[in-house]
């Protein structure tokens, strides 16, 4: 019962006050992928904790870290005892239940929301493929368009996605650049990263930690900050880069768009990529 009561309470002091710890942190901004490692541990081990609580109500938690059997047995005699004693058969009961329900609302929730955001990301990857082309020099699909965007689509046919406008408004080397930036988010599975954030708003979504998390993994900037790393961008390209893909997030959120490319291209007299060699304009 005690064991019970301190998981409960520290599931709902990390899932109030850790929100309000990791949202004053100054480092948080200085190391964006800690940070979203912070946020995710100190999320999902609220669930975990949860589960745990329920557990230890039903069974005795020195039983938990044996073997299938001695728990199994462990059960049992739990369950006779309890029924033996006064309230016994509520709170094993009761614990039975919190646990049962924090088991299959994750599971329900993460299998829900793995099913739409892999439909979304497969249509989106189509609708790219249809209306763009292949383009080998630039292991990207080129779609037509004049505002210069590129984003990343992931799932089972991942790809970058890149348009015409972003062709003409970026030299060479900021092009690969660009290129390389978003093989990183793909390589990197940071779709995975958007998917456990918001899975676990889904399970638990009156606390503010649960919350943050999703807000801090979905945030472009520190995901482009952590995505750097060996793919460094040139300096003028997009801060303002805004998550396009899947509303829910998993491949949902894997497709990210870069509307500040623009900026990037004002030099003039560059020499022209490979792949837009012969291209007019």
């Amino acid at each position: 019962m005690t064991i019970a009561a301190v998981l409960v309470a520290y599931a709902a002091c990390a899932g109030t006050l850790g929100a309000r710890m990791l949202g004053r942190a100054r480092w948080t901004a200085r190391a964006p992928l800690l940070a979203i490692v912070t946020y995710l541990t100190a999320g999902w081990s609220v669930v975990a904790a949860l589960g745990l609580a329920g557990l230890t109500l039903a069974v005795h938690a020195t039983v938990l870290g044996g073997g299938l059997s001695h728990l199994i047995g462990a059960c049992v005699l739990r369950l006779r005892a309890t029924y033996g004693t006064p309230g016994g058969a509520t709170v094993a009961g009761l614990g039975l239940a919190l646990a049962g329900a924090v088991a299959a609302r994750t599971a329900l929730t993460a299998v829900t929301h793995l099913r739409a955001a892999g439909r979304q990301a497969l249509r989106h990857a189509q609708t790219a493929r249809l209306v763009g082309h292949a383009e080998p020099a630039l292991g990207a699909v080129l779609v037509e368009h004049p505002q210069p965007t590129a984003h990343c689509i992931a799932g089972r046919h991942p790809a970058v996605i890149l348009t015409t406008g972003a062709l003409q408004a970026l030299d060479p080397g900021q092009l690969d650049a660009v290129l390389a930036h978003e093989r990183a988010h793909l390589a990197g599975r940071h779709h995975a990263l958007l998917a456990l954030a918001r899975i676990g708003r889904l399970v638990l979504p009156f606390l503010p930690l649960m919350r943050d998390a999703d807000a801090q993994v979905a945030r472009p900037e520190p995901r482009a900050r952590a995505a750097r790393g060996r793919n460094k961008r040139p300096p003028g390209l997009g801060r303002g880069r805004r998550d396009r893909g899947d509303r829910h997030a998993a491949g949902d959120r894997a497709a990210h768009r870069e509307p500040g490319l623009a900026r990037a291209g004002s030099a003039g007299g560059r020499s022209p990529h490979p792949a837009r060699r012969g291209r007019p304009g």
